[in-house]
């Protein structure tokens, strides 16, 4: 699945960086052996970073997700599309499960 639109892959790909540069920063920290507080905040703050980073994969994915299914021609009897969003619902329920 392709990112539903451009301007959150920008912005994960921000995101990620800024994660990147703060994981970078908690490595020199140990190496200068800073304070162990100020080692648990970054980390917290990675934390946070990634859990927010996350929240706006999954609500890109719901989009597309949803997105597909009314494109999807129905069979009829609406179990085949009624099916395949609670199979959907409980992918992303497992993919929250997964993340940090």
């Amino acid at each position: 699945m392709k990112i539903y639109k451009s301007e959150t892959k920008e912005s994960l790909i921000q995101r990620l960086r800024r994660i990147e540069g703060q994981v970078r920063g908690v490595q020199a920290m140990l190496n200068d052996e800073r304070d162990c507080r100020e080692i648990m905040q970054q980390l917290g703050a990675i934390h946070s970073a990634v859990q927010s980073t996350s929240r706006v994969f999954l609500q890109d994915y719901a989009t597309a997700c949803l997105t597909e299914m009314d494109e999807i021609p129905d069979s009829g009897d609406g179990e085949n599309s009624k099916a395949k969003r609670e199979k959907m619902v409980q992918d992303m329920i497992a993919l929250l499960d997964k993340t940090p």
